[in-house]
């Protein structure tokens, strides 16, 4: 029997989850912390993702306490650490469309993978909306210990796959993520939004049914 054909010119498609597969939660609830506790939205988010980093919350070298008692003490917010998470998570909406887009390469027989800058959330949201059942490799920062802020996170990624990183494509909403990727000769697309996406998705998934 003839193999069947891939539907992408790649071998693996590697998601980001804030912000690709979902909406941004962390941001977006920070966002929301802010206004409730009457702070400057935008300068809060920025210490709130600054201390993600400074603390090795989102790399695993402190737990979640550690994390939200440090953004109390910088901000001075007072609320607790079930009340902070819950409104991160309430903001972390899978999208549906993605989720349908992601089964149907899997179907077609492509490998997947998530390579995400998460915490033990990523964990959690999983054991809620059985997400990883899908992919065949997830990189999470606070479970491989380094973000993607670190090139060798990509580095670390290929060598797990066993695939080099021309036959790789990566999708991600930051930036700075997908510029890293670009320079280790990964294949990116900057997600912006869901139309753009789609049109150059099509570029390497020519086979793909991207049915929207």
């Amino acid at each position: 029997m003839a193999e069947k054909s891939k539907p992408c010119t790649v071998d693996v498609v590697l998601f980001d989850f804030g912000g690709v597969i979902a909406e941004e939660g962390f941001l977006r609830g920070l966002l929301s912390i802010a206004e409730m506790n009457g702070l400057e939205p935008k300068a809060f988010a920025k210490t709130g993702f600054d201390m993600v980093h400074d603390t090795g919350y989102v790399v695993g070298r402190v737990d979640e306490p550690v994390y939200w008692q440090a953004l109390r003490d910088a901000t001075g917010i007072e609320s607790d650490d079930e009340s902070l998470r819950k409104e991160v998570f309430r903001h972390f909406v899978v999208r549906q469309w993605m989720m349908d887009l992601v089964r149907s390469l899997k179907g077609s027989g492509m490998r997947l993978g998530i390579l995400s800058d998460q915490t033990n959330w990523l964990d959690e949201l999983d054991s809620r909306h059985g997400i990883f059942e899908w992919f065949d490799f997830v990189f999470n920062s606070y479970r491989q210990g380094k973000s993607k802020r670190d090139p060798a996170a990509f580095d670390n990624a290929l060598e797990a796959m066993g695939v080099e990183a021309g036959r790789v494509l990566f999708i991600d909403d930051h930036p700075g993520n997908v510029e890293k990727a670009r320079e280790r000769g990964i294949h990116t697309i900057l997600y912006r939004d869901r139309n753009s996406f789609m049109e150059e998705l099509r570029r390497y998934c020519p086979g793909a049914n991207l049915t929207e």
